[in-house]
């Protein structure tokens, strides 16, 4: 697209001619004053070239006079190196362009247009105007910005190119419609610098004349920009995400010119002498699949001298000869499995300390070599920049894991701990003998609560029973054709012996059958399967699709219990993330200790009070608040228990329960346990029907007091009822519980009587545009298009 500018663009060689005109009167040399005088003879039979040319198909006409033309502008002893072209501002056009600048472009593909990157007609026509002010009229404003080209190569990568601007051949006219200008009117433009209009209304399009040309001088700076990007993605942060990975891939591809190009990081441990992956999302060819390898068993001891101790490139041009001369090491059994043949590894050093290793590989011979390497030097400072965010990252994410996973010490009780602490330190600094004291919370309100999966321990024994039967007529399928093709005794009888386990298996399953099963497979079996391979060779397709069957680790088939418990670990995560989440709301209401459990669904334990919070005043208000909120994040944990689920095959039910305590009580954290427990044998009784109450039965029934579907709040004070039947009322009218409510009493459990019960059924919200449904009707849904869990 052609843009008007504040001049009209005429293409003009006057210069040029001027110039060797004026040489000729001056040469002394007989041989340049003969070479100008045949110069000037010749393009006298080309009165065009002597004029200003506005068309520009004039320029693509005489294209092979224009190059005799500039033949001392574009030397042609460096035309294959200089990237350069004659050109006229503020137009996508080039002309006589060197070899080596033509080759970039035809690369670049027939379809590509040369434009100048970012390109923006209101900037650049506010520039051309600073041009006419700087070379018409003599002011000295500094307009200058680098000029870039993004050019694809041929294998599609962008390869970056600065561009430099030669004005030499240039001259500037005014024309009658160009406007006055003086001093007070360049001060209203620069102080509008970005209003067009203005600048357009002082400078009309085309009321200067531009008559010359320019020449454009190109370098390629592809390497300098790619390390501003890749600095500026190591400032982004987030080295684990996907896109850090394809962004630097993209990089050492434009650098190295390779198509084929992949990277690597490995984390090099000193104390350990073990390397360990960066992040998940980054690839480590030293550990492959791993996620931590010795580094003498990971590479051969010259590759590891290099790298560890010498801490210099090390470079694999040819991997197969590399491989035979390392008798197929790790290192290089793992690239040739995945078809690389160059490889070249960087150590990442800081104060002559190894942390860690750039692997580089292609899958072409001789791509990656010990020259080509220096074109890392640039990039290590920043290379060590990713390795160190890299080690914080993993020191990070294990510093959480075991404040999550191995200790019990909640962020809203740690201010205690802190105490402890302080009083130890403060003993020990006076040489004191002194130990880290159990910590007691005193007077605290117990809440519990947990979401259960229905007859979960049915469901895995079917799943078992499943695999168990699948397992045992794979084997029988093979006894049979091998008793078909030699009829030994033995295959027959143990035919006997699986059709026997598998009556046992669909009838009398237990689990010493599993037991039997399992012993009989490994023990009896499997070492027959062996020699039925041997005896008879058309039999080994058929055992080893048996084997592909087997569980890596336990031997059996493992694959209806793998749909269980994949599908219980999945609701059992999401579950957790969501009621930890909840729980960061939750703290505002007032700080209180709180921990969760995985079983087959979610348990979790609150404990609030005064004793737990170190400045707030506690109040029976805030309990209130806190039983509300968890009989609404237990409803809500049900809704989540069935979404996570819409698009399973596998369903699985829940039934959920809280607790009510009514009395306070005293938790202790036992250091020599590294966990909270209840204090005080009194106390020990709500322990007891924590563990007890979810298989309790309505009294005089054989009716579970947990149900699908349902809520159950278990109680023993009347004024218990009154409050939570107050919060049941507030939930259903916010949609949360339905219409159904039963007041019910328990069995007594063992040294526990008089429990009742309120329970109301859940309302769930397929979708935000339909009406809550109860259990009822999501169960209709669930098996019109699911088939039914088998039990």
């Amino acid at each position: 697209m052609d843009y008007n500018y504040p001049f009209k663009v005429r293409i003009n060689f006057k210069s040029i001619f001027e110039h060797f005109e004026n040489r000729l009167k001056k040469e002394d040399n007989p041989l340049a004053k003969k070479y100008i005088e045949q110069f000037l003879e010749y393009f006298e039979q080309y009165p065009v070239l002597k004029e200003s040319i506005d068309d520009f198909n004039i320029i693509k006409k005489y294209e092979t006079q224009i190059s005799y033309l500039f033949d001392d502008l574009f030397p042609n002893m460096l035309s294959e190196n200089e990237i350069k072209a004659a050109s006229i501002p503020y137009r996508h056009f080039v002309f006589n362009k060197s070899k080596r600048l033509q080759k970039i472009l035809d690369n670049a593909g027939s379809d590509f247009e040369l434009k100048i990157r970012n390109f923006d007609f209101k900037q650049n026509y506010i520039h051309a105007c600073v041009l006419i002010l700087n070379h018409y009229y003599g002011y000295d404003i500094d307009f200058f910005r680098p000029i870039y080209y993004d050019i694809p190569d041929k294998n599609g990568n962008i390869r970056h190119y600065r561009l430099f601007i030669n004005a030499d051949f240039v001259e500037l006219s005014k024309t009658k419609s160009a406007p006055e200008i003086n001093d007070d009117i360049v001060s209203e433009l620069l102080n509008n610098a970005d209003n067009l209009a203005l600048w357009q209304k002082k400078f009309p399009p085309n009321s200067y004349n531009f008559d010359g040309f320019t020449i454009l001088n190109i370098t390629d700076v592809t390497i300098d920009e790619e390390i501003s990007k890749f600095k500026s993605i190591l400032l982004q942060g987030a080295i684990d995400h996907p896109e850090f990975t394809s962004k630097l891939r993209r990089i050492f591809r434009n650098i190295f010119q390779l198509e084929d190009l992949d990277f690597g990081f490995s984390i090099y441990d000193e104390e350990s002498k073990n390397f360990y992956r960066v992040s998940q999302s980054i690839n480590s060819f030293i550990l492959d699949s791993d996620l931590s390898r010795n580094c003498n068993s990971a590479m051969c001891s010259n590759t590891l001298h290099q790298l560890v101790e010498n801490q210099k490139h090390f470079s694999i041009p040819d991997l197969e000869i590399y491989a035979e001369n390392t008798n197929n090491d790790k290192l290089s059994q793992t690239l040739l499995s995945k078809g690389f043949k160059s490889c070249l590894l960087t150590p990442i050093t800081k104060n002559k300390k190894l942390l860690g290793v750039l692997g580089l590989v292609s899958k072409k011979k001789n791509a990656l070599n010990i020259i080509n390497a220096e074109k890392l030097e640039d990039f290590i400072p920043n290379l060590l920049l990713a390795i160190e965010r890299g080690i914080e990252h993993k020191e990070n994410l294990i510093k959480a894991i075991i404040q999550q996973e191995c200790t019990s010490i909640h962020e809203s009780v740690e201010w205690k701990f802190e105490e402890e602490a302080q009083k130890l330190l403060e003993a020990r600094q006076q040489k004191q003998n002194a130990t880290f004291s159990d910590i007691k919370f005193d007077n605290v309100y117990p809440l519990f609560g947990q979401i259960d999966i229905v007859k979960s321990s049915n469901t895995r024994n079917a799943a078992i029973q499943r695999d168990l039967s699948i397992q045992l007529n794979k084997l029988l399928d093979i006894l049979n054709y091998a008793f078909e093709h030699s009829p030994i005794m033995v295959y027959e009888q143990l035919k006997f012996r699986i059709e026997e386990l598998l009556e046992d298996v669909n009838k009398n399953f237990n689990t010493s059958t599993e037991q039997k099963i399992t012993a009989f497979i490994f023990n009896d079996i499997h070492p027959v399967l062996e020699q039925i391979k041997h005896d008879l060779p058309n039999s080994r397709e058929v055992i080893s699709k048996y084997k592909t069957m087997q569980d890596d680790s336990s031997g059996l088939v493992y694959q209806e219990r793998k749909v269980y418990d994949d599908t219980v670990n999945y609701i059992n995560k999401e579950l957790a993330c969501m009621i930890d989440h909840k729980q960061q709301h939750a703290q505002e209401i007032f700080p209180h200790y709180f921990e969760r459990f995985k079983t087959d669904g979610i348990e979790h334990n609150m404990y609030i009070g005064k004793s737990i919070s170190q400045n707030k005043n506690f109040s029976k208000v805030m309990l209130q608040n806190l039983r509300l909120w968890q009989m609404q994040t237990m409803c809500e944990m049900e809704n989540l228990f069935y979404n996570v689920q819409k698009d399973n095959d596998f369903q699985l039910e829940a039934a959920s329960l809280i607790l009510v305590y009514n009395s306070t009580l005293s938790i202790r954290y036992r250091v020599d346990e590294k966990k909270f427990d209840i204090d005080g044998a009194y106390n020990a009784r709500y322990e007891i029907a924590k563990k007890r109450i979810d298989k309790a039965f309505i009294k005089n029934t054989e009716e579970r007091i947990t149900q699908k579907g349902k809520l159950v709040i278990i109680y023993s004070q009347k004024e218990d009822a009154i409050e939570y039947q107050q919060y049941i009322k507030y939930l259903q009218n916010k949609q949360f519980l339905g219409q159904e409510v039963e007041q019910l009493e328990l069995e007594d459990l063992q040294g526990i009587s008089g429990l009742k019960a309120l329970r109301v059924n859940i309302l769930y919200n397929v979708s935000k545009n339909d009406k809550p449904m109860t259990y009822e009707d999501i169960s209709k849904v669930i098996t019109s298009s699911k088939r039914p869990q088998q039990n």
